[in-house]
């Protein structure tokens, strides 16, 4: 089983790097860090772009993890532009496997994480993952990790 950590946040072992640890302890997974990536926004065509590549890594999971801490009240801006950049090549019922939804933050509004949340039921339902739910806290991530 291929498990794939996609963290969408700048600090490549903060919060969410440790929410992905208790989730996927003991298992073997990779990390991609979205820093370290260029993926342009949705309609820009300029030179280095990496999203095929991350794509690839994506699509060779059987479980994907996407981290993300709660940036503005939402999905912070590395993970929204990825989601974004599904739009045309990639399609709909293509992927195979489990998604997971880490997203943390300092004191969210319930609102705040229920976005997330659909938001990531929303991709998973699109594209053909088995969205197995998210997690905002230690507790919680270990109580997921019983479904991977």
């Amino acid at each position: 089983m291929k498990i794939l950590f996609v963290n969408g946040s700048p600090n490549k072992k903060g919060n969410t790097a440790q929410l992905a640890a208790a989730l996927l302890e003991g298992k073997e997974y990779e990390t991609l860090n979205l820093v370290d990536y260029r993926i342009n926004v949705y309609g820009q065509e300029l030179p280095g772009d990496q999203l095929d590549e991350v794509l690839a890594k994506i699509k060779g999971a059987d479980v994907l993890v996407i981290g993300s801490p709660l940036y503005w009240h939402t999905i912070c801006g590395s993970v929204r532009t990825l989601l974004d950049r599904f739009y045309g090549p990639v399609e709909s019922g293509s992927l195979k496997g489990k998604l997971f939804f880490l997203f943390q933050g300092a004191a969210p509004e319930k609102w705040m994480l229920e976005a997330g949340d659909y938001t990531m039921r929303r991709f998973a339902s699109l594209y053909g993952l088995s969205y197995e739910g998210m997690a905002t806290n230690r507790k919680e991530a270990v109580r997921l990790s019983a479904k991977i």
